[in-house]
């Protein structure tokens, strides 16, 4: 496993991360509990020591599920969880208020089992609260020794500039991936300029880029990553297909999954710090991992990047 460290912060974190959404069991399908912690804890042992999660993820399930699973591990584990999104009236809305957050925390410190929370990232922005009130709360809870760094998600350029004229932010966390590369516009250098740490999500396209899929999928009604993801959906199924096609290509020739291509692309860009991926069994957790044992070339890159440019324009 290779590791980097976060932005400016003191972390060293791994190239591959472990994203715990689907782990949650409200958005990705059935989960078994007892296999996720099996799973965690395989990442673990595999040199996977970035965690991110979130009390969004089944209403606090995924965090205590890593709870569970970290017992006896907390010092070979960086925890990232987030903030802001809650479920008020039956209905989940985003809340960035200060003592809404001051409760959020302590939620997540007890769910996690864990004194102190390594990386704590604003979920999604909250148009309704302040970003300074927010961040000055989360400063707050920094020099009371409840969180280490504080981090963002889903933030658009002008937020990123808002955010760190306040206080030092260590991480974005984009959607970005071979499928989705809006990031690359305007925030990625905005991010690199500033040392900035990228941990990206959607890191496999909802699974696309596993390449396991060779038609459209029908998911179960319990799992709804398509309302998600646009990428399940005409003209742009068709157009991932494509480039999956090229990644298999690539994959065949090293004698690698077609997921290490997409995820080691994606570290091979400047400026990401880690992949976050989803794993559900600690064998796609082990084979994640194994993607940060090697590198695409030059050659492969220029050849990813030439499809990317043909199909996509």
């Amino acid at each position: 496993m290779r590791y980097k460290r976060l932005g400016n912060s003191s972390l060293e974190v791994s190239v591959v991360g472990l994203g715990t959404w689907a782990i949650g069991g409200d958005f990705w399908g059935k989960v078994d509990d007892d296999r996720s912690i099996r799973t965690i804890q395989r990442a673990v042992d595999c040199g996977i020591n970035l965690i991110d999660t979130a009390p969004a993820y089944g209403g606090g399930h995924a965090e205590r599920i890593v709870g569970q699973a970290i017992k006896g591990r907390r010092d070979k584990v960086v925890i990232a969880t987030k903030c802001g999104i809650v479920k008020q009236g039956g209905r989940i809305t985003r809340n960035l208020k200060p003592e809404s957050i001051r409760k959020e925390v302590d939620d997540s410190l007890t769910r996690l089992g864990v004194d102190v929370i390594d990386l704590y990232q604003i979920h999604w922005p909250d148009a309704n609260t302040p970003l300074e009130d927010t961040l000055n709360e989360m400063v707050k809870l920094r020099d009371a020794g409840k969180i280490r760094y504080i981090g963002v998600s889903n933030f658009d350029r002008k937020l990123m500039e808002e955010a760190a004229s306040i206080t030092e932010i260590v991480s974005l966390q984009p959607q970005y991936s071979l499928l989705d590369r809006e990031i690359e516009k305007d925030i990625l250098p905005f991010c690199r300029e500033k040392g900035i740490g990228i941990l990206t999500y959607g890191s496999l396209g909802g699974g696309i880029l596993t390449g396991k899929f060779k038609e459209r999928p029908q998911f179960d009604k319990d799992d709804r990553r398509e309302n998600f993801y646009p990428f399940f959906k005409e003209p742009l199924w068709s157009k991932a297909m494509e480039l999956v096609e090229v990644l298999r290509q690539i994959a065949a020739e090293v004698d690698k999954p077609v997921a290490h291509v997409a995820i080691n692309w994606l570290n091979q860009q400047d400026g990401v710090t880690s992949a976050l991926v989803g794993a559900k069994t600690p064998e796609q957790a082990e084979q994640n991992a194994a993607s940060a044992e090697w590198e695409l070339s030059q050659e492969q890159l220029d050849t990813i990047e030439a499809a990317y440019k043909r199909i996509y324009g």
